[in-house]
């Protein structure tokens, strides 16, 4: 018997995604899959009520009618006025990031639901399929978000990422180069600007460079190659993942307090805690803060500031897994997906992502015990 799917508006500040699209209910309608949108879920996106229904949906008026399904599919982890929807007969299908949300985990933990994250669903080759879409989103979104913050008018050092002729570009460094970092400095490349990518991964980095010929320069990452690129970067990137887990705090500090006066950083990683030691997660509507005079943007949903471009994204890559879940379950689809069954977190009131479990200071379970 397949699952009713339920998409309900979400809640997070300045959050505009919906989590499916008509295309994606038409897909589940055809594996006969029942889909409750909630009303209007889909308006932040361009998306309207009367194109859900051609595809197939139920139109519901209220959150709790949409969380009544059993399998729900959102963008961002439950807020606060969620969480008393949880139940133990519920799979959520979302980002979750429990790592920098534990209270997220507690009440999933507390409520027994079947909790699966899409920023661990992880192919044997190590590629995170349903995280690379807004990585590359959010990715590309954060020169140009640097590049705002960077002028005068808003507070930063008054520099055009570009430069001008004669005139020397901005600095732009880039810490990771995973999905988010590669695209951060592809975008800012293309905006001319002076681009230093650090891995610790010289596969990678070596990757980038014979794509971009050295039009990126690409420097091996160890604290003393960091600490000299933030200090003399005008615009700091931070890109750092960890599966599942807490991001290091790869900038600590004392580097933040030598970088140049309204100089910026965009810490991609706060989701999962931030890469930089002076994060701390902000919104859309109160994006930046000042921390020794360094212009700090820790927004933890950044591509729900372009949510048509980034909903259509999503779902692209999450719908394949969404059609699997609702047609045969959260268990027969993870066990027969280890990529699946490594996106699954928490299970009848434990955890049993060994990455979740450390982040949260509990011992994983494994999901078999868990199921059973």
């Amino acid at each position: 018997m397949t699952l009713v799917v339920g998409v309900p508006t979400e809640t997070k500040s300045s959050e505009y995604r919906v989590a499916v699209t008509p295309d994606g209910v038409g897909e589940l309608h055809h594996h006969g899959v029942r889909v409750l949108v909630q009303s209007g879920a889909g308006l932040g996106s361009s998306i309207t009520d009367d194109e859900y229904r051609a595809a197939g949906a139920e139109i519901v008026s209220r959150a709790e009618d949409a969380w009544s399904a059993d399998l729900v599919c959102k963008v961002k982890e439950p807020q606060g006025s969620e969480l008393s929807y949880l139940r133990s007969d519920l799979v959520l299908f979302t980002y979750l990031h429990l790592a920098a949300y534990p209270e997220v985990g507690a009440a999933l933990l507390a409520a027994g639901t079947t909790a699966i994250g899409y920023e661990t669903v992880q192919l044997s080759s190590g590629a995170l399929p349903l995280l690379a879409p807004m990585s590359e989103v959010a990715g590309r979104m954060a020169p140009q978000i640097g590049a705002h913050w960077l002028e005068r008018a808003h507070g930063g050092r008054g520099i055009l990422l570009g430069g001008a002729p004669g005139v020397r570009p901005a600095r732009v460094v880039v810490i990771g180069a995973g999905n988010v970092g590669w695209n951060s400095a592809w975008i800012a490349q293309g905006m001319e600007a002076e681009v230093v990518l650090l891995d610790r991964n010289l596969d990678r980095l070596r990757w980038v460079d014979q794509i971009h010929k050295g039009r990126i320069m690409t420097l091996a990452s160890n604290r003393g190659s960091v600490t000299r690129a933030v200090a003399d970067a005008d615009l700091v990137i931070g890109a750092v993942l960890v599966p599942g887990a807490a991001a290091p705090k790869v900038v600590s500090r004392a580097m933040v307090e030598g970088m140049k006066p309204g100089a910026v950083i965009v810490d991609v990683a706060v989701d999962q805690g931030g890469c930089v030691e002076t994060t701390r997660e902000t919104s859309h509507a109160d994006p930046v803060y000042e921390v020794s005079g360094v212009l700090h943007y820790c927004v933890g949903n950044m591509p729900g500031a372009v949510p048509h471009t980034s909903t259509y994204a999503l779902t692209n890559a999450t719908l394949p897994y969404l059609a699997d879940l609702a047609v045969n379950g959260a268990r027969a689809s993870a066990a027969a997906d280890p990529a699946l069954g490594l996106g699954v977190n928490t299970v009848g009131g434990h955890v049993v992502n060994a990455a979740v479990a450390e982040a949260l200071g509990r011992v994983p379970v494994p999901v078999a015990q868990a199921w059973s």
